[in-house]
């Protein structure tokens, strides 16, 4: 496996609170999908994007970048602050 800095990708900081266990799928098109596409599943991204709401997602070194709206940022901050006092 390549380290962090070989994909450009900028890894932990203080400000970023990792989704231990979060799961990253090739969901592949067949019996179980009607297109290929990239399955992010994690329990705690639903307190922030709700199922059927849609976003964003943009393509940087190593990963991507999901977008918020204004609703799931307001949601994002409200997670990050109850993240904080754990």
């Amino acid at each position: 496996m390549l380290a962090v800095e070989d994909h450009g990708m900028t890894g932990p900081h203080p400000s970023k609170y990792e989704l231990e266990g979060a799961k990253v799928y090739v969901h592949e098109e067949g019996e179980a999908a009607e297109v290929t596409h990239i399955d992010v599943e994690h329990p705690d991204i639903n307190e922030i994007i709700e199922p059927g709401e849609n976003t964003f997602v943009g393509g940087k070194e190593g990963g991507v970048f999901v977008g918020l709206k204004d609703e799931m940022l307001e949601r994002a901050r409200d997670y990050l602050a109850k993240r904080k006092e754990e």
